[in-house]
């Protein structure tokens, strides 16, 4: 089974950088993508706001970017333990 999201967003909000029980750093953002998308034979204008995380140097990377910059993301979507919510987990990065 594949689970691999691509997403131009923006950085909206980040949380100091904290770090796992192993010593990784992690760092908790949340990041806005909006869009034109066609849907029915119809363009419609899409927003989302999702929760994300990176883990390892990644996590150090991001947490050095402006607020409110734009970067194509890619990784994949994992629930956290007891939650019906989907988190990003960030893998790669590349301004958009």
């Amino acid at each position: 089974m594949e689970n691999r999201l691509v997403l131009s967003a923006c950085i909206t909000e980040r949380a100091p950088m904290r770090f796992t029980p192993a010593g990784v750093p992690a760092l908790d953002l949340r990041l806005l993508h909006q869009s034109q998308q066609m849907e029915a034979g119809s363009t419609r204008t899409v927003q989302a706001s999702i929760k994300a995380i990176a883990f390892g140097a990644l996590a150090e990377k991001l947490a050095r970017q402006a607020p409110e910059s734009c970067w194509r993301f890619r990784g994949f979507l994992a629930s956290p333990r007891n939650s019906k919510s989907v988190v990003f987990h960030i893998q790669d990065m590349q301004q958009d």
